[in-house]
């Protein structure tokens, strides 16, 4: 067997435009294996995290929106930004309120994943809403136009096993959840 792979050694990093989402990041790399430097680029992106509300009667809170990457309309569950002044928690509650109006008094963490750890340094802070009931108007940022809806855990069981609901963070965070293997 080879050996395991080393950390690479920095040599330096170039800041990189603002990407309005994330900061491109240029950094100069050494590979251990071979003594190669390297330039690679690093997408500075805040963390992340995304909710799965499920309502008193066990049915998952969905919203249905524009994806501008695919040019699709996606059915996914609420999640966003963590704001500078908020740790995971508060941003799961926060986007929760204002992507569907529904709030929880039941949280529970469901831990964390890395995005895209080829690129991106961030985490998604996956959590679980349970009991949660529809309290406020939803509260849209300027870029956003959400329709939401509530599916039975079996519907978005066959959302996923048909590619309707395919948003990596949001099978991942399900799959935490529910089982989401095909059942007859």
């Amino acid at each position: 067997m080879a050996d395991p792979p080393r950390p690479w050694t920095l040599h330096g990093s170039e800041r990189g435009p603002d990407l309005l989402i994330c900061r491109a990041r240029f950094d100069t790399l050494e590979n251990p294996r071979n003594g190669r430097v390297l330039r690679r680029t690093v997408l500075e992106t805040p963390d992340w995290v995304n909710v799965v509300a499920l309502t008193p009667e066990r049915r998952l809170v969905v919203v249905r929106q524009f994806r501008f990457g695919t040019g699709a309309v996606t059915m996914e569950i609420p999640g966003g930004v963590i704001d500078p002044d908020e740790d995971s928690r508060e941003a799961a509650r926060r986007e929760l309120r204002e992507e569907t109006g529904y709030t929880s008094e039941r949280w529970s963490y469901l831990g964390c994943v890395e995005p895209n750890p080829a690129f991106h340094n961030n985490l998604c802070h996956h959590w679980l809403a349970e009991g949660a009931v529809r309290t406020h108007e939803l509260k849209l940022d300027p870029g956003e136009d959400i329709c939401v809806d509530t599916v039975a855990l079996d519907e978005a069981r066959a959302a996923v096993a048909a590619g309707e609901m395919r948003h990596s963070l949001v099978v991942t965070a399900l799959a935490r959840v529910i089982d989401l293997r095909s059942h007859p």
